[in-house]
């Protein structure tokens, strides 16, 4: 039995909830931030995702242009300062977006001021379809880089992604700080070789080896090699744009987790949006600018990035450092999902879309209902995929991409609405990255729709139809109980106390000892078979029963199907309706054994008696618990 405590209900408040999180927007740190991140662990909990994807985000402008040949490929870099320009746009709506919601959220709390609940709805559901699909996506393209450094493992791939999720779960569970603290080394390792890869690059004439694409078929070919200027169309470009633009994936998930920063929160969450920012920015720009001055080409079965590192620091000790670094942070990227998406689950629940059990908070501050969803979603999507990234992929990043533009709308009206100075300029920059995004996923969903997209495109209207059904069932519960209304005054009223026996012990004596404290009336009940095996114990009770006069009458119930529950349940239902002003209670005593293993040695009646009765009956149920320990007496 729950006591609440606190602030008494107001007006529509549904069942359930509670008030809104602290923030820690307040300069006096509370007792719970040694639990919360400062900027710096926010960078290294939130931003995996964001900068893993510095490794395939490069590579999937390259193949789309290289369908033009070596002349397309010359448009990596205007393409990539394209993205990194919406880049810039969304770092900047996201630092007022921090600002404006405080309590997290990203685009559905965007949306659910400036948009309607039902658009709201629709960022929450795609924002939850991308972060799913990330961790799927970072584990196995982590593993995939494992397996290919290490042929051997390829056949126990599936066993491995299901072993890297586990470990990123089990950080997790304990806390946002700890999986901040246990990443940040592998961050800062992937961070600063992929820079001083970049930088060292610059000062090279040319490449200072090629011995990772040596022997591998050019993914061009020689027809492509020789494509004039005139196939290099508006719609490639377009379409290299929106295929680069999954390096964008995991720039909202600072905005979604607010709360997890120390106090002041929405100020760390903002330096950290543009420290995540600026290094994608320089990391994108960086890669894309050698791969233009080493004249890359994409080959078979060797990645973008190895063949810069190749380039760069030649095939040595810092190539492997690399490689190592790339593939750790991969796998690790699932890390953002965990940070952002039981942020967002609690919100939802909060406002009665989900069930109410995502809400809760463990002791470090972490949403453990949430974390655990995520984790088995995410191992069905990895033993559906067989652990192939190109199965998940082309699911990828269109669900980012509608949360991106919701976002940007909401933020266009936010401006108007709150009418600040210099609004029709961030309105602008709002509206021209909403046209941007936009634009993006429609060309996204388009180009993949056959290769699986179909999928969230299908499951967007089926979870928002869910949360709706969700939060129907909630209002129903509201009204049935009269939420926000003044309830009429407690009144007394006869209390009968049915207690359930099997034989005569000290938990006996307990369970009508504190059947006496309930109730104005105790009734005891037992469960009898008219078999004539069952026929002794049946009498023993009744002999030993009026031997001991507990002064409790002892009612027995007939069964000849051998049944249980359904006798007492029954028995509990006509004592309901002859008794219409009277409050039946049923005390169900049981033992607790003092070791976990020993209660495989229970034969679990008081479940089966308190399933029956919550089924068929109205009655209270309480249920009587006796300790058996050393100590016991």
């Amino acid at each position: 039995m729950a006591i609440h405590m606190g602030k008494p209900s107001t007006a529509g408040r549904t069942p359930g909830t509670e008030e809104p999180p602290d923030t820690g927007d307040a300069t006096t740190p509370s007792a719970g931030d040694r639990h919360r991140l400062t900027a710096l662990q926010g960078l290294a909990a939130l931003s995996l995702d964001a900068m893993a994807s510095v490794a395939y985000g490069p590579e999937a402008i390259v193949l789309v242009l290289a369908a033009a040949g070596a002349y397309g490929m010359g448009f990596t870099l205007p393409v990539t300062l394209a993205i990194a320009a919406l880049l810039a746009v969304l770092v900047a709506s996201y630092r007022q977006v921090i600002a404006a919601f405080p309590d997290g959220g990203g685009s559905y709390a965007v949306a659910k001021r400036h948009l309607g609940r039902r658009t709201s709805l629709v960022a929450a559901a795609s924002l939850i379809l991308d972060y799913v699909l990330n961790v799927a996506v970072s584990v196995t393209a982590g593993v995939a880089a494992l397996t290919s450094a290490f042929p051997e493992l390829y056949g126990e791939r599936v066993w491995i992604c299901l072993g890297v999720l586990a470990l990123v779960t089990a950080v997790n569970l304990r806390g946002v700080v700890d999986s901040a603290k246990a990443f940040l080394v592998p961050t800062a390792v992937f961070v600063g070789s992929i820079l001083a890869m970049v930088v060292v690059g610059l000062f090279r004439d040319g490449p200072v080896s090629t011995a990772s694409a040596a022997g591998h078929a050019s993914a061009l070919g020689e027809a492509a090699l020789h494509h004039s200027s005139g196939t290099v169309g508006a719609l490639l470009l377009l379409k290299a744009f929106a295929a680069g633009c999954s390096a964008l994936t995991g720039v909202e998930a600072v905005a979604n987790a607010v709360p997890s920063f120390r106090a002041p929160a929405a100020r760390r969450a903002q330096r950290t949006e543009v420290a995540l920012g600026a290094l994608l920015g320089a990391m994108l720009i960086g890669l894309s600018v050698l791969i233009g001055r080493f004249h890359l080409q994409p080959v078979e079965g060797v990645t973008v990035l190895a063949q810069l590192a190749d380039a760069s620091f030649g095939h040595d000790l810092a190539f492997y450092v690399v490689q190592f670094a790339t593939m750790v942070l991969l796998a690790l990227a699932a890390n953002t999902s965990f940070g952002g998406l039981p942020v967002l689950m609690s919100l939802l629940a909060r406002d009665n879309h989900l069930p109410h059990f995502f809400a809760l908070k463990a002791d470090r501050q972490v949403h453990r209902h949430g974390v655990v969803w995520l984790a088995l979603v995410s191992g069905v999507l990895l033993v559906f995929s067989g652990g192939d990234t190109n199965t998940l992929v082309p699911l990828f990043a269109i669900g980012v991409f509608v949360g991106f533009t919701i976002c940007q709308v909401g933020m266009v009206r936010h401006w108007y609405g709150e009418r600040p100075r210099g609004r029709r300029a961030k309105a602008a920059l709002n509206g021209f990255g909403a046209v941007l995004t936009g634009v993006s996923a429609i060309v996204v969903t388009a180009t993949k729709f056959t290769e699986g997209a179909w999928l969230i495109v299908l499951a967007l209207p089926l979870i928002v139809l869910a949360f709706e059904k969700i939060h129907r069932a909630y209002a129903e519960i509201g009204e049935r109980l009269e939420l926000g209304r003044i309830p009429q005054p407690p009144q007394c009223s006869r209390s009968l106390v049915v207690v359930p026996v099997s034989g005569l012990s000290r938990l006996t004596s307990r369970a009508l000892t504190a059947a006496h404290s309930l109730g104005d009336e105790v009734l005891a009940v037992t469960v009898t078979h008219p078999a004539p095996e069952d026929r002794p114990a049946a009498e023993a009770l009744r002999r030993d029963w009026e031997l001991w006069k507990p002064g409790v009458e002892l009612i027995e119930l007939s069964s000849d199907t051998r049944s249980l529950g359904r006798p007492v349940s029954g028995y509990v239902r006509e004592l309901a309706r002859a008794h219409p002003d009277a409050q039946v209670t049923v005390l169900i005593p049981e033992t607790e054994p003092a070791h976990l293993w020993q209660r495989v040695l229970q034969n679990q009646r008081g479940s089966v008696l308190a399933h029956a009765i919550r089924r068929d009956t109205d009655a209270v149920i309480c249920r009587l618990r006796f300790r058996i320990t050393a100590d016991a007496r």
